[in-house]
């Protein structure tokens, strides 16, 4: 698999299976070729702040701002990576299989993605560039792939560490009664 200009590591696949799933049909497939030429030609302008990966993609006249939010890996998955690759600045595709031989999941999964086109299917062809761009660092970087899930040295060793903070308060959490109830005052 050395000759895939995108997801030559097993780092980087993960990533490039976000964008080309196994099992993927209709109008996504044919966006794929349009998505790795935006990467392929240095297109997509992308910036990694913690687990967001923000974007803005020029083709031709138009531009589109694109994000798209990882999800954390769990307490649980840390650990046994840190057991498994204590130094995570060293990653190759042997650590990666032996992270996956434990029944460690190491596949990044999307919580958020937005697009500022007027693409009406999703995925848009933005958010797959994104993907494209973020598996050619992943493959220059392995360690890239673990710290945009959420993966820090100081996690590993910090078992105080509170959860991240939900964007959203789910509508099932909230009580009426004193949601509505009126301040007395």
């Amino acid at each position: 698999m050395a000759d895939n200009e995108f997801g030559y590591t097993a780092w980087g696949r993960d990533w490039v299976r976000l964008a080309q799933p196994l099992q993927q049909s209709g109008p996504a497939r044919l966006l794929l070729p349009r998505a790795r030429s935006l990467a392929r030609n240095n297109l997509v302008q992308a910036t990694v702040e913690g687990r967001t990966v923000r974007a803005s993609i020029h083709r031709g006249g138009q531009a589109s701002v694109t994000q798209l939010e990882v999800a954390p890996l769990t307490r649980e998955s840390i650990i046994g990576i840190a057991a498994i690759a204590p130094d995570s600045t060293v990653l190759t595709d042997d650590t990666h299989r032996a992270i996956v031989s434990a029944g460690i999941a190491l596949a990044p999964v999307l919580a958020d993605t937005d697009c500022s086109c007027s693409a009406r299917s999703a995925p848009c062809l933005h958010l797959l560039a994104v993907l494209y761009e973020v598996a050619r660092r992943v493959d220059e970087s392995p360690q890239m792939a673990l710290e945009i899930q959420g993966y820090t040295t100081a996690a590993v060793h910090d078992s105080g560490t509170p959860a991240p903070t939900a964007r959203w308060t789910p509508v099932s959490e909230l009580d009426p009664a004193a949601f509505f109830e009126r301040a007395s005052g």
